[in-house]
């Protein structure tokens, strides 16, 4: 999936889009999606100036996007504004190495289960093959008023 098909999957957008492309899904599976981190992410002025990293949570934050992707893929729907994914839940999060310009962040996730809206998600990102960080994630599905 490419820049295009992707933004008609997530309600996402810049500054807050950390997907670049989607190399392989497999609706009700997994997804391989990346992000490129460049030195002009909005993060870096303040994370830090002098050495800068990706902060965990937006590597948690691109995870979950990652895993809407492949939930709307699954469900062959695409976003609406009458309803939202909610990120309900980071379990077991691990941070292995520091995400720095550069990098291309290498996001993989699976289903773990689907049940009355909740979604659950065992994901990890790579680095160069290594992993910079894995959790258990967890979504939901909410209608808006």
């Amino acid at each position: 999936m490419d820049i295009h098909q992707i933004l008609e999957h997530l309600p996402h957008r810049y500054p807050f889009l950390l997907v670049d492309r989607v190399l392989e899904v497999t609706p009700g599976e997994s997804i391989h999606a990346y992000k490129n981190v460049t030195v002009n992410e909005p993060f870096f002025v303040g994370h830090f100036p002098h050495h800068p990293v990706m902060p965990g949570v937006l590597i948690m934050e691109a995870l979950a996007q990652a895993a809407g992707i492949l939930s709307f893929k699954t469900m062959e729907a695409k976003p609406t504004d009458d309803s939202v994914f909610y990120f309900v839940g980071i379990d077991n999060a691990r941070f292995k190495r520091p995400v720095a310009p550069g990098d291309q962040l290498h996001l993989h996730v699976t289903i773990e289960r689907q049940m009355r809206g909740i979604w659950k998600y065992k994901a990890v990102a790579k680095v160069d093959g290594e992993v910079a960080a894995e959790a258990n994630l967890m979504c939901a599905k909410r209608d808006l008023e």
